[in-house]
């Protein structure tokens, strides 16, 4: 097979996987889209860049869990642990499938590790930001 056939085949291939990443976390991002645009009407999209910067961030709230890398590892597709040793699934979507499904676990796992992590609850715009990154590795 010549290489551009290959090449061409493979993204014939890719696409459907491509096209799945993050689909399963749209509900979720068009919630949080939505208080984003309430929350600042300049709000012109989720950014996977801004995300990758917020999770990698000495946000320095808390001298014990200064950043999201702390339990859950500089690299995403890893597992985690927890201070206290509980293992941590991979934060992205591309291992954890089913990782930002559910509202309410999302929203509670975001109130809590924001206020240990930031110091304060995130905005809608972090949040969206963050899911994007997760959900585009």
């Amino acid at each position: 097979m010549k290489p551009r056939h290959f090449l061409a085949l493979s993204l014939v291939l890719l696409m459907p996987v491509m096209a799945y990443a993050g689909a399963a976390q749209k509900p979720i991002i068009d919630g949080y889209m939505a208080a984003a645009k309430a929350e600042n009407a300049a709000f012109s999209g989720f950014s996977a860049d801004r995300g990758k910067a917020f999770f990698l961030a000495k946000h320095d709230a808390s001298p014990d869990t200064p950043s999201c890398t702390t339990c859950h590892t500089a690299d995403p597709t890893k597992a985690g642990q927890t201070r206290a040793g509980k293992d941590v699934a991979p934060m992205a979507v591309s291992k954890t499938p089913d990782r930002f499904t559910d509202a309410e676990k999302v929203e509670k796992w975001f109130t809590r590790n924001c206020q240990s992590v930031v110091g304060r609850a995130c905005t809608a715009q972090e949040k969206g930001d963050f899911i994007t990154f997760m959900a585009s590795l």
